[in-house]
């Protein structure tokens, strides 16, 4: 399964970025194979407004399938809901502990925003 994970750094040892739509990176993870490739969000991190839905768009470009994050505001929830991307926040350490968290099932589907829009 593909998935993007936050991150604050363009590798999989790099910590978990709490910020969805201003991620200094997202990184890209296929959890069978392991591969992770890294994309940076320079523009979503410094968009004046927007960011969420943007950095929600490339996700679903990247065709991934699922989200770990630290936390997710509605705007991006919304867009990638409306994708049937699921969303799983509260997401730490690095990314591949958080992968294999998620891997592990010991992170929780988010219902929604768990921060209101322009969180920094």
């Amino acid at each position: 399964m593909k998935v993007v994970v936050t991150a604050q750094g363009p590798t999989a040892d790099s910590p978990v970025d709490p910020r969805f739509g201003r991620a200094q990176y997202l990184i890209l993870a296929d959890t069978e194979t392991g591969e992770c490739t890294a994309f940076e969000n320079v523009a979503n991190l410094n968009a004046v407004q927007g960011a969420g839905i943007q950095t929600g768009k490339r996700v679903v470009d990247l065709a991934a399938k699922a989200v770990i994050t630290g936390h997710v505001g509605p705007k991006a929830f919304s867009t990638l809901s409306a994708a049937g991307i699921e969303v799983y926040t509260d997401a730490s350490g690095t990314v591949n502990q958080a992968i294999e968290q998620f891997k592990a099932g010991a992170l929780q589907r988010a219902q929604g925003a768990d921060v209101k829009g322009h969180w920094a």
